[in-house]
């Protein structure tokens, strides 16, 4: 590929690819996908599948128990030896399997939130994947687009691009489509767009030159460094817990050996006792099993549509006290239909619901032909020619649909109701030149050609296009603006807004014939006021459904809309926000933070909101300690993305650079999909403190168990292996499908958990305490009562079996610390009755397989002592499942917020 595309003119560097304007057809662009490959930079080679196999053996605690293996292996004591070894390799084939699927789900979801670019291909604009670009593709940008390749500018409107990443230059360039003759240095070449640069203004098309590792970027580093994955502090605090949970155990199995050996056991057995005590006791799955569960419940939430970019967002969704929402279509359709436009002091009203271009308009009920008003018919054509949207089939060949923005598409299907045709129009008024729609300016203008001269048309805000309106439109002719048609056409712009209808202005300015250049200065202060179109957006009806559910949930819905204030508290009775006073951005902006501060716990709505205010009201909010999800989709969302404890990009109009920003994204922009995640990142939570509980309390009551046969009967009431193979069958099979226990359905109905409630609290300690003093207690009772009636090999069998019956009902007691096995149940985690189903099955070969019995020195046992294992596990079981009965909240003691108040 020519490496000077800078040199060329536009049409040289089309020919050069063999590309034309259009684009490529759909078969050559297969065609160059195979040849150049996809459009991505190589990260780090994965790592092969042995060498993650293998990483499952770097632990400490395996170190621990391969040298007991030697040792066993040292003194002939195989069967020991070969169990152990047995039981490292399975750890290790389960630890494999479970960080590969991870892993898998980790990928799939990086694949959904990918990169996307709009191209031109077979006349037709299509959005794809930033990896299917290929050189010769005829990539469309505009503000806030990240730009997927290295390209050559073929179509420039006010360009401007962040090179910062590339060049070190801070200010954004101005973009041109001109050849320039001579070699210059890549922060000079103004015809080309680089992979990885940000559209900070304008649109654009330009020709993919290259793509992937050939890009400049590619070539600046020819293979880049895979990110590592980063550690949240859920992950944090479990490694931290586990290290102390190591040290305790530890401790206790150091008295075991001294207890052991003052009984006068031999020092082997009490050696390899001790390691298998202190393998089954540690936790050491903890940290694969909460990877697991988080990998599992992202891709739960991307079934609901809320892709997670930062797994940190999974914890913190379920601590959320505050959502802001945008409205328009988070908690609206985003589907606009002019109802009504307000031309010359008259109301016209116009019919027809959606894209779909027909209907009528009617003033005073009576039908008109918009062609026959000129007023009308210009209002119309304004509308559609300062437009960047068009009218497109859907999949199915049903019309219509919209590509752009909602708003601007309203305006279009207007214009095509009144029998105007776009194409038409800009053939015979082509665009000259633009200022595109910025927040800031609240206004979009064109320049086209027209009676020898030229005009801008001009659309946007009422306050705005007021503002800078020097005349008005009456009947055909151009008359001063007077206070009092401000006055008036306030009054409509306020009645339309009262009625939950978004108002847009329409303006024009007749310029000299020389002019090609349109500045802000030709605008500000000459318009002429043409007129106003109400437009519709109505609130989604899930959309009422979850601001009812964030109630129940303690969570508060604050709207963030740029729109009118009167249409922002139509909408916000509508969908029964919580009362509270509305702020306009002009109000805000007079505040000091303080101020700010002492208001913001009080206001439902901020209405006519520009993007850089938000970062302010997201810090006022955090400043009273409120955790903050933030929806936002433009360039200058960014900063209040990156600032919210939860930042939330709108996956359809989304902008890259505020995808980037955010820790979730939506892909269907529906804020019932906020609501939604916030359920999941709350189950995901509940569903790792059951798994916490779960192996704590069962492996505290193991050690319990031990150290009290040792003390009182002076014997080990289980073998090394055995207490190995209750550790591998029992804990691990069990822990991982209660991390996938399905939804309560009373997440929505928990307070929301403070951020300095980790996910062990005081009442879940208490429950520990509780459980494992039962299960310890109840195991050592039955081997003191064994242990003289039967030969030791019995008594350690019943033992074994009795301890395994504890784990296999304590892992049904484990799903819910509140609700019986009754309310949640008793099907609906199949994967928890396969592992116990499985667990059994295996243990019956433990006892009852002649090779297996003489690996794990069992003997088989009678019905009536099985009914006593199995009556010593139920008892507890029954025990546990009446406490939630009487008393559900028991053990809920910290459970949301800390003991201690700030």
């Amino acid at each position: 590929m020519n490496a000077q595309w800078h040199l060329l003119r536009p049409d040289e560097a089309l020919s050069a690819l063999n590309s034309k304007r259009s684009g490529l057809i759909e078969t050559e662009a297969k065609s160059r996908l195979l040849q150049y490959g996809p459009n991505e930079l190589q990260g780090k080679k994965k790592t092969p599948p042995i060498l993650v196999f293998l990483r499952q053996f770097l632990s400490p605690l395996i170190y621990v128990l391969m040298v007991a293996a030697i040792i066993s292996l040292i003194v002939e004591h195989f069967i020991d030896a070969g169990v152990i070894f047995s039981v490292l390799v399975l750890n290790a084939v389960i630890g494999f399997i479970q960080e590969t699927r991870a892993e898998k789900a980790m990928a799939a979801l990086i694949q959904m939130a990918a990169p996307k670019a709009r191209v031109r291909r077979d006349g037709n604009i299509r959005l794809i994947s930033a990896r299917e670009v290929v050189p010769g593709d005829i990539v469309l940008l505009e503000t806030g687009d990240l730009v997927p390749v290295d390209a050559r500018l073929i179509e420039v409107s006010n360009l401007k691009v962040n090179e910062a990443m590339l060049t070190g230059e801070s200010m954004p360039v101005d973009k041109s489509t001109d050849a320039i003759r001579e070699d210059v240095p890549m922060a000079e070449r103004k015809n080309m767009v680089h992979m990885g640069t940000i559209v900070n203004y304008g649109r654009a098309t330009a020709m993919a030159v290259r793509t992937g590792m050939a890009t400049d970027i590619g070539q600046i580093a020819t293979a880049i460094q895979e990110i590592k994955p980063e550690k949240t502090p859920l992950q944090k605090n479990i490694s931290k817990l586990s290290r102390y949970i190591v040290v305790f155990f530890l401790v206790i199995c150091a008295l075991l050996v001294v207890v052991g050996l003052l009984k006068g056991l031999d020092w082997l057995e009490v050696f390899l006792l001790a390691v298998a005590a202190a393998v089954s006791a540690i936790p050491e799955g903890l940290p694969t099993v909460v990877t697991v569960v988080l990998a599992v419940g992202m891709r739960i939430m991307a079934r609901r549509n809320a892709i997670i970019r930062k797994l940190v967002a999974v914890e913190t969704l379920g601590s959320a006290t505050v959502i802001c929402s945008d409205k328009t279509g988070t908690l609206t359709l985003n589907e606009m239909t002019v109802q009504r436009l307000y031309v010359d002091g008259q109301i016209i009203e116009v019919t027809g619901e959606g894209y779909i271009p027909r209907g009528e308009f009617r003033r005073d009920g009576q039908l008109i032909d918009p062609q026959n008003e000129p007023s009308v018919n210009l209002m119309l054509r304004i509308g559609a020619l300062c437009n960047d949207s068009f009218l497109t089939r859907k999949d199915d060949d049903e019309c219509c649909d919209i590509y752009g923005d909602p708003t601007e598409g309203a305006l279009l299907v207007a214009a095509t109701k009144a029998g105007m045709n776009k194409e038409k129009l800009e053939k015979a008024y082509p665009r000259l030149d633009e200022i595109p729609f910025q927040s800031e300016k609240q206004y979009m203008a064109t320049l086209h050609p027209r009676d020898g001269g030229r005009v801008v048309y001009v659309k946007g805000s009422v306050e705005r296009i007021l503002a800078h309106s020097k005349y008005r439109l009456k009947g055909e002719q151009v008359v001063p603006l007077t206070e009092k048609d401000a006055a008036v056409i306030t009054q409509a712009n306020t009645d339309m807004a009262s009625q939950a209808l978004r108002v847009i202005a329409t303006a024009y300015v007749d310029l000299p014939s020389e002019l090609e250049d349109l500045q802000d200065a030709h605008i500000r202060g000459n318009l002429v006021f043409v007129g106003l179109a109400g437009m519709a957006d109505l609130p989604r009806e899930e959309a009422r459904e979850a601001v009812k559910l964030c109630k129940q949930a303690g969570i508060r819905v604050v709207m963030i809309t740029g729109d009118h204030k009167v249409t922002a508290e139509s909408i916000a009775r509508q969908l029964d926000l919580p009362p509270g006073k509305t702020v306009t951005g002009l109000e805000l902006q007079q505040m000091t933070d303080e101020e700010l501060y002492d208001q913001v716990e009080d206001i439902s709505v901020f209405a006519r909101i520009e993007p850089l205010h938000k970062l302010r009201i997201v810090n006022a909010l955090k400043s009273h300690g409120h955790v903050v999800a933030m929806t936002g989709d433009g360039v200058n969302d960014a900063p209040a993305l990156k600032a919210a404890n939860i930042g939330i990009a709108m996956g359809i109009t989304g902008t890259d650079v505020a995808k980037e920003s955010s820790d979730m994204i939506l892909v269907d922009d529906n804020f019932a999909s906020v609501v939604a995640a916030v359920e999941e990142g709350r189950a995901i939570f509940n569903r790792l403190r059951n798994v916490l509980f779960f192996l704590l309390s069962t492996n505290l009551g193991e050690l319990l168990a031990l150290t009290l046969a040792l003390l009182f009967v002076g014997k080990a009431p289980l073998l090394a292996v055995q207490i190995i193979w209750i550790n591998l069958v029992t804990d691990t099979t069990a822990a991982v499908p209660l991390g996938l226990e399905p939804k309560v359905g009373d997440e929505l109905r928990q307070p929301p958990r403070h951020p300095r409630v980790g996910m062990v609290f005081p009442g879940l300690l208490l429950r520990i305490i509780f459980m494992a003093t039962f299960m310890g207690v109840g195991i050592f009772l039955i081997f003191r009562w064994a242990e003289p009636r039967m030969s030791i090999e019995e008594a350690r069998t019943i033992t074994f079996c009795t301890m395994v019956a504890f784990e296999w009902f304590r892992a049904f007691n484990a799903r819910s610390d509140e609700y019986t096995i009754f309310k949640l149940g008793i099907f609906r985690n199949r994967w928890l009755l396969m592992a116990i189903a499985g667990a059994i099955a295996l243990q019956m070969l433990a006892v009852y397989a002649p090779f297996m019995q003489v690996a794990f020195s069992t003997v088989p046992l009678t019905v009536e002592k099985w009914g006593i294992a199995l009556l010593a596990g139920g008892s507890l079981f029954i025990i546990e499942e009446t406490r939630k009965v009487l008393f559900p909240r028991l053990f809920s003691l910290g459970k949301w917020q800390p003991l201690k108040k700030d």
